[in-house]
């Protein structure tokens, strides 16, 4: 049994919480210690959740522009297939003139296509727009913090174009590009 209490002349009192193995309490130096190393503790453990936080929320924003990158690829692909099915004059009729840079969006070169969403002169101060269809495009929808630029070169003598995607986006005052690119080729 633990005696909880000291007897002293006849008169009984509880004895004190924190007791060590002389009999003394913590002394205050100790207590400073103890609060100081949990601090440092918590201090640390909140470090690495933020940086967690925030590696996955940019890793959200890469996966975004990824996928932004290969629509913007697949939307140059179905402007060439157009062109054959069509019978245009040139299988990269509406791809060419992009050599400084374009915008478009999934829209662009289909029937539901618009003013906003033409084939147009990149403009760095116009951002991808999230429609609450789940779709980006550069039409009505909340305002997102991507913007994407389509470079298409053609080789000379060559049934070749050269695609150069360029999604950008700014998180945390730090601006991030995701790049990638591909080839069309006149296949028809």
């Amino acid at each position: 049994m633990f005696n909880n209490f000291q007897q002293s002349g006849g008169e009984v009192y509880p004895a004190p919480l924190f007791q060590g193995k002389s009999g003394a309490g913590f002394t205050i130096i100790e207590l400073i210690i103890t609060i100081s190393l949990l601090s440092f503790g918590i201090i640390g453990m909140y470090s690495v959740f933020s940086a967690t936080v925030n590696l996955t929320n940019n890793s959200s924003q890469r996966f975004i522009a990824a996928y932004l990158a290969q629509e913007a690829f697949e939307v140059a692909r179905n402007i060439r297939d157009t062109n054959f099915v069509a019978s245009a004059p040139s299988w990269s009729a509406g791809l060419l003139g992009c050599e400084n840079g374009c915008q478009l969006d999934y829209k662009t070169g289909t029937a539901l296509e618009g003013p906003e969403n033409e084939l147009k002169v990149y403009d760095p101060n116009d951002f991808l727009n999230l429609e609450p269809d789940g779709f980006y495009s550069y039409g009505n929808g909340t305002a997102t913090r991507f913007k994407r630029k389509i470079t298409i070169t053609q080789d000379p003598g060559i049934d070749t174009l050269k695609v150069a995607i360029v999604v950008s986006w700014d998180y945390n005052g730090r601006i991030f590009d995701f790049e990638t690119g591909g080839y069309l080729y006149n296949w028809h």
